[in-house]
This record gives C-alpha cells, structure tokens and sequence, in this order.
C-alpha cells in the first residue's frame, strides 16, 4: 500500500461495518445455493444479506462515480472475496466455488475494472499482471474522457499493440482487424468494443514465452544496424530470460537502449516498454 501510495489514491471499502454489521461482530458464511448464496452468521444462522445487498448496490453507484482504476479485494471473505469462498450447504458442508457478495456486485456493475485478491499479489507475476492492467485501464479511461473520436482509438491501439501481444496473440489480432475496420463503426460502437476485447486481452497472463516473441519482434527493428557482437548480445540475453537465468527488466533495457540510440519512433512509443511506472520495479522479478 506504501509503494503503491505514490502513484494511486486508495479508496478503503469494508463492507461489512459501512452496512452496519458491527464492530466486533460475529462471524458470518455464505450458505445455500452457488449462483445465490445468502450471507448468515454462524451461530445464530441470522440471515444478513439483505442488509449487505442493500448496501452494495448504494455503494457500488458511490464508487462508479470516482473513476476507479482497480480493485484489491479481501482473500476468502464471504463479503469480499472474488473467487473460492467457502459456500455451505445445509449439511454444512463447504464448497469452495463461491463469490462475495458485495464483489459480486462490484465485478458486475465495473465488467472491465481490474481487480485482485490481495492474497495473490504476494507474486511478483500476479503483481506485475494486475498493475499492468490498472494502468492500461486508466489511460483508456482518460482517452474516452477526452474524445471517442476514430483516430484516436487507432492511436491508442498503435502505441499498445505489442503489449497485447505479450498477453494475448488472438486478441491481439482481433484488436488489429477491429482498428482497421474502423470506419465501419460509429466511433462509439467502436470505443466500446475495442475497451472490451482490450481488458480481456490484457487479463490473458503474459508469458515468458510471448515476452520473448515480442522481444524478437522489436529486435527486427534495428537488427540490421547492430554489429556482429551487440546483436549477439541482446540475443543472448534475451536467451538467459528464456531459461530464467535473468529477469524481464535486461533484455527490456538493452532493447530500449537500442531503440534510444537509433532514435526508432516505433518502438519508443510502445507502452510495451514502460506499462506501469519504473519505479515500482517490477519487472526485476517477472
């Protein structure tokens, strides 16, 4: 949250004591059936989803209202959790398959709003992938504030394309022939199709394997310029991230350095490079 702190604003949410369950209060259970679980406490088995709910829906207009970015959710709470909450049936018998009901009411107003489990961002992967994401999803959300017009949306597109081919190559092509089908599109129809296909692209986890294709990629760029031993380098140690031996962050600098020093605009202006701030480093551990 310190680190973090510097580049977002947090927005603390707990559920549970703004809807008035009370501090300290008694634990509570999902129970009942998956697709509509009830949240009860335990002891008494008083049914408290109402009163959740009921707050959710107020809350959740309260929050679509501050332009959120992400979303960092509680681990396994019946209130917060966004995947394998223990739901009990009448036998008491726990299956893990359920979703908190106050994040089901968050996932299913924002369908595009990048969350988390907070017990999962202890990965430097899973970290990397959802920051990836909150940022991705912010400046798409300042482009549409600012117009919806074509030519941005394509520009937009441009400067994140080998981003998404670090994620996802289906998407990434189905973006490709969205942006130049452009013109058959109103530019709103456009903006919201692309946004989807866009956040969906980005949830795919970016591989070692397709981070190296896209370092190929980038490579082909200036190859011809390097001599024998700069290219065999960067070829070199983007064969050490291949097998682990270094993190994402040499070969990404040795290419950038590259591109710097034959001023290659194309490459420069991908988001690809810097997808979140450097400072956070996160990419010395992916």
């Amino acid at each position: 949250m310190d680190v973090l702190g510097r580049y977002v604003e947090w927005v603390p949410v707990c559920p549970e004591v703004e809807a008035g369950l009370g501090v300290p209060r008694p634990p509570m259970q999902l129970t009942g059936s998956l697709p509509h679980p009830r949240l009860t406490v335990i002891e008494s088995g008083d049914d408290r989803t109402g009163l959740l709910t009921t707050f959710a829906a107020r809350r959740v207009d309260e929050l679509g209202r501050i332009d959120l970015a992400g979303y960092v959710f509680k681990r396994h709470s019946p209130s917060c959790g966004i995947e394998r909450v223990p739901v009990y049936n009448r036998a008491g018998t726990p299956r893990p398959r359920g979703v908190g009901l106050f994040a089901r009411a968050c996932m299913d107003a924002f369908p595009l709003l990048p969350v988390e489990d907070e017990g999962r961002l202890a990965d430097p992967e899973i970290l990397d992938g959802f920051l990836v994401r909150v940022f991705a999803y912010h400046r798409w959300r300042g482009l549409l504030k600012k117009t919806v017009a074509r030519r941005a949306i394509v520009e937009f597109h441009t400067a994140h394309k080998y981003l998404l081919l670090a994620h996802s190559r289906p998407h990434h092509q189905a973006l490709g022939r969205l942006i130049a089908q452009a013109n058959r599109h109103r530019p709103g129809e456009l903006a919201m199709r692309y946004g989807r296909l866009f956040m969906e692209a980005l949830a795919v986890k970016a591989t070692v394997r397709r981070h190296v294709n896209v370092l190929q990629h980038i490579l082909g760029f200036f190859k011809a310029r390097l001599d024998r031993q700069e290219k065999a380098e960067l070829l070199n140690v983007i064969d050490e991230y291949r097998h682990g031996l270094t993190p994402l962050i040499v070969p990404l600098t040795l290419v950038k350095h590259y591109a710097q020093v034959f001023d290659v605009g194309d490459i420069l202006g991908q988001v690809y490079l810097n997808p979140h701030p450097k400072e956070l480093m996160l990419r010395n551990h992916v």
